[in-house]
């Protein structure tokens, strides 16, 4: 039993976790970011047709479709956040107004271009995009230590490639002079400007990196949780990670945990529902679990969340 809540609560959990991470790039750089779940959306959306286009249309290899569809998604992810730059950074839009229109305009333009693309492509216009459970991979020896072992069997290529990832962001964001100027802009971004330092410049990069790594994300849970996409797949998952990223204090590590927590908890869940032989339906009970989770860890530890100074305020060079 303890096996399969590993397996399965760390599927769950290091797509929010990276997802987390963008919404620490961004936030850290002073832009209140709620779009996260809308740039899953599109991002996944984006590497789903791609994916069901190379597979019916091309036959290439399985691997490479694999992590096309990645690169797509997390392209799209990104693309798609440059919106949100836009609104907040250019025009100085409310940032809080602003991701939730991200979130809704992406519900309803990936709800309607799904079953476009479906109607044309496979003749159906469901609002679902095929694409085939991802194979699972287990390493050797890793998996034959006790207890522990469970982390290193029946992996998703995904995980892999979001540890990998988690790693270099965390080395971008605290050891390189752009993570310390993004840091830095969430702060006191007239000191950034002063020393000669685009903020805006800064700021974009930064909404633009948590959408590529939301696009990733939004991939991860359709690979994982459905073998298909659907508009509605990864709902809820976005504010989650937000709240991951709050109750982490803005920090990659302390949002790693969160995540894990979380993904333990749907995890626990579900085996709990399966030991008990409840009826399918009790599952959409499980779903609730996570939220449950943070509404009492947000309560017993928000008091404590120092946010980054400047989150939240729109920047004016000609104010000090």
């Amino acid at each position: 039993m303890l096996r399969i809540i590993i397996i399965d609560g760390l599927s769950f959990a290091l797509p929010l976790f990276i997802m987390s991470v963008g919404g620490i790039f961004s936030e850290g750089s002073g832009i209140t970011n709620l779009a996260l779940e809308g740039f899953q959306g599109v991002g996944a959306f984006l590497g789903a047709v791609t994916v069901a286009l190379l597979t019916n249309f091309t036959g290439t290899n399985p691997q490479l479709i694999y992590y096309g569809g990645f690169i797509l998604a997390a392209f799209g992810g990104g693309i798609y956040s440059l919106l949100h730059a836009l609104l907040c950074v250019k025009f100085k839009a409310d940032q809080v107004i602003s991701g939730v229109v991200m979130n809704i305009l992406a519900m309803a333009m990936t709800s309607f271009l799904t079953k476009n693309f479906n109607l044309k492509v496979f003749g159906s216009a469901t609002n679902k995009i095929p694409l085939g459970a991802s194979t699972r991979i287990t390493i050797p020896y890793l998996s034959d230590i006790p207890y522990v072992g469970a982390i290193f069997e029946e992996l998703y290529p995904f995980e892999i490639l979001i540890v990998i990832i988690a790693l270099i962001m965390w080395f971008v964001l605290y050891k390189t002079v752009f993570g310390m100027r993004l840091r830095a802009c969430g702060d006191n971004p007239h000191s950034v400007d002063a020393a000669g330092v685009n903020v805006h410049s800064i700021r974009t990069s930064a909404i633009f990196i948590s959408g590529c790594l939301s696009g990733i994300a939004g991939m991860s849970f359709a690979y994982s949780i459905s073998a298909n996409f659907s508009p509605d797949i990864y709902l809820g998952y976005g504010y989650l990670s937000i709240a991951a990223m709050i109750f982490g204090n803005w920090q990659i590590s302390r949002a790693f945990v969160a995540c894990l927590i979380f993904g333990l908890a749907k995890s626990v869940g579900s085996v709990i529902i399966s030991k008990l032989g409840l009826p399918s339906s009790y599952n959409d009970l499980v779903r609730i679990f996570p939220y449950v989770l943070t509404l009492l860890l947000l309560i017993f530890f928000s008091k404590h969340n120092r946010s980054p100074r400047s989150l939240g305020q729109i920047y004016d060079k000609g104010r000090r």
